[in-house]
C-alpha cells in the first residue's frame, strides 16, 4: 500500500496550530475593522482571463492551471470525436495548448479577484469601497523555508480614491498588527514606482524598464553582482549601471535619502513629473527651479507628513528604501514591504498602489491600493521567537474528571453550567484512573482538572486542581465557575 502524502508546499495543521493561526488571524481581523475594513470573500476558481497578465512574465508561470472537466483532450458530440489540441498547436507549444485544454485556475493572490470583484459588482458598491479578505493561494513556486505552494493572505485594499491618507494608513495598520503580535523588531520599507521610472530615466533609458524593475527586485537576494550580471545580459551598459548604484545607495534617514535623490535626478537631467511639493516637504538647496519636483518623491514625502500628523512614532521602523521595487507588474506609486529584522525571513507583508487594475476588467480610471500579511510567515516568525501567548494552541480551560457513573450524573449539569458561562470544559468521556485523566489533560495542555468525588459531592464541593502550579483548591461549584471564569 502507498504510504499517504500531501504535495509538496503544502501542511496539515493540527489542533494547536489551527488554534494559533486563529490567534494571528483575530489580531489581524480586529486591526482591519478598526480602520473601517469589510470582509468578502471570492472563489478559490478564476478563468484564466482573469488571471493571465496581470503578474508580469514571471508570475504567470507561478499560476496553478486546472485542467478542464471530462476528457480535456477531446470533443464528443452526437457520437463524434474531434480532436481539441493538434498537430499545429503541439508545434507552437504550451502558449497554444492550454487554452484548449485549461478555463481555470487557482487564485495566485487576492488583489486581482478583488478588482474582478469590484468591476462586477460597482453598481451595488459604495465608493471608496474599502474591503479585507482572508483566504488561502495558490503558486507554482518551488518550496522552501517561509514559501509554500498552498498559503493564506490577509489582504487590506481600497479602491475609489487616490488619496494619499490610505498610504498613510496601510503603514499605521501593518505597524499596528505587528505590535500587536509582539514582533516589534521590523522595518516597514516603502518606494515607489514614480522613484523607480525617475531612476530608470537617469540612466537615459537604456533597455527595458521592466528588466531594470525586476533586476533590482532580487538585490537582496542576488547581490550587487548578481545584479549587475543580469542587467548587462539585458543590454544595460557599464556606465548605466554605475549610475543606478549611485542612486540606489543614497544613505540618510527618510527625508535625506530624498533630498538626495532630487538632486540626483536634477543632475541626469531627468524630466519632472510633479507638482512643487509644500512647505514641510525635503527641497534641494542647490536647486532653485521652481519645477524640479517628481511625483514619487513628492508622495513620499506627503506619506510622512501624514503618519506625523496621525501621532505615529515608530518612524524609526519606517525606511524609505530606493531598491524596493515588488515584481508586481500592476503597481503605480507607493510600494510597501515588511521584514522582521530578527528572524531570517523574507518578507512577511507588502502591497502598493494600482492606478487601473480594474481597468482589465471594463472599469476604467478606478485607483486603488491595498497590502497583505502572509500568515505562514508570520507563524514561522512568531514560533521561532516563542511569541505565542501562554495557551493560545489549548482551546479546553478545564477538563471535568469521571470515575464512576454517580460522577457522570454530577458532571454534566456542571459541565452545562461551565459552559453557559463562557468556559471551555469537557467531561472525561470514560470512567478511568485519575493518572490517564491526568495525563489527558497534561497533553492537551489543559490548565484546570475539576474533581467531584463521592466525598465533595455529598458537601456541595468541587476540587479545582491548577495543573501548571500543582495546587488544588477546595471550592463550591459557583466559586469554581468564578474562578474559572476570570481565569481565561
Amino acid at each position: 500500500m502507498e504510504k499517504p502524502s500531501i504535495p509538496q508546499g503544502t501542511r496539515d495543521f493540527g489542533p494547536a496550530q489551527v488554534a494559533r493561526r486563529q490567534h494571528i488571524f483575530g489580531v489581524i481581523r480586529r486591526t482591519f475593522e478598526q480602520f473601517g475594513y469589510a470582509p468578502i470573500e471570492t472563489p478559490t476558481l478564476e478563468n484564466l482571463s482573469v488571471l493571465t497578465g496581470k503578474y508580469g512574465d514571471e508570475g504567470d508561470q507561478l499560476l496553478f492551471k486546472v485542467l478542464n472537466s471530462g476528457n480535456f483532450l477531446v470533443k464528443e458530440r452526437r457520437g463524434e470525436i474531434t480532436p481539441l489540441v493538434t498537430a499545429d498547436d503541439l508545434a507552437q507549444g504550451p502558449r497554444a495548448v492550454l487554452p484548449k485544454i485549461a478555463e481555470k485556475g487557482l487564485r495566485y493572490d487576492l488583489t486581482v479577484p478583488f478588482a474582478r470583484y469590484v468591476a462586477m459588482n460597482r453598481a451595488t458598491l459604495t465608493f471608496p469601497f474599502k474591503r479585507y479578505q482572508m483566504q488561502p493561494v495558490w503558486r507554482a513556486d518551488r518550496p522552501q523555508r517561509g514559501r509554500y505552494r498552498e498559503f493564506w493572505q490577509c489582504d487590506a485594499d481600497v479602491v475609489g480614491t487616490d488619496s494619499l491618507l490610505c498610504e498613510a494608513e496601510i503603514v499605521l495598520m501593518m505597524a499596528q498588527v505587528l505590535n500587536g503580535l509582539g514582533l516589534v523588531d521590523f522595518t516597514i520599507k516603502i518606494n515607489h514606482r514614480g522613484v523607480l521610472r525617475n531612476i530608470y530615466q537617469a540612466l537615459g533609458g537604456e533597455g527595458k524598464e521592466t528588466d531594470l524593475f525586476v533586476a533590482i527586485d532580487k538585490l537582496d537576494k542576488i547581490g550587487r553582482d548578481g545584479v549587475t550580471k543580469e542587467l548587462l545580459e539585458k543590454g544595460f551598459s557599464d556606465a548605466a549601471i554605475d549610475t543606478l548604484f549611485e542612486l540606489l545607495t543614497v544613505s540618510g534617514g527618510y527625508a535625506r535619502k530624498l533630498q538626495r535623490l532630487l538632486a540626483g535626478f536634477v543632475t541626469a537631467g531627468v524630466e519632472p513629473d510633479g507638482q512643487r511639493p509644500g512647505p514641510d516637504e525635503p527641497t534641494d538647496e542647490a536647486d532653485d527651479s521652481e519645477d524640479a519636483y517628481y511625483r514619487g518623491l513628492n508622495e513620499l514625502a506627503a506619506v510622512r507628513d501624514l503618519l506625523q500628523a496621525s501621532g505615529f512614532t515608530q518612524f524609526n521602523r519606517l525606511e524609505f528604501d530606493p531598491t524596493l521595487a515588488r515584481g508586481l507588474s500592476y503597481y503605480t506609486g507607493c510600494i510597501f514591504e515588511v521584514k522582521i529584522n530578527n528572524v531570517a525571513m523574507g518578507s512577511v507583508s507588502g502591497g502598493g498602489r494600482y492606478d487601473n487594475l480594474t481597468g482589465a476588467f471594463g472599469l476604467p480610471d478606478v485607483s486603488g491600493v491595498g497590502f497583505s500579511f502572509g500568515v505562514d510567515r508570520l507563524y514561522d516568525c512568531l514560533e521561532e521567537l516563542d511569541l505565542f501567548p501562554a495557551g493560545t494552541g489549548t482551546l479546553t480551560r478545564v477538563l471535568l474528571a469521571q470515575f464512576d457513573a454517580a460522577s457522570l450524573a454530577a458532571g454534566l449539569p456542571l459541565l452545562a453550567q461551565l459552559r453557559a458561562a463562557g468556559v471551555p470544559a469537557e467531561l472525561y468521556p470514560d470512567a478511568a484512573k485519575l493518572k490517564k485523566q491526568f495525563q489527558y489533560a497534561d497533553q492537551k495542555g489543559i490548565p484546570y482538572l475539576l474533581l467531584a468525588g463521592p466525598d465533595e459531592r455529598a458537601a456541595g464541593q468541587v476540587k479545582l486542581r491548577d495543573m501548571r502550579a500543582g495546587q488544588e483548591q477546595l471550592l463550591s461549584v459557583a466559586e469554581a465557575v468564578a474562578v474559572l471564569s476570570q481565569a481565561q
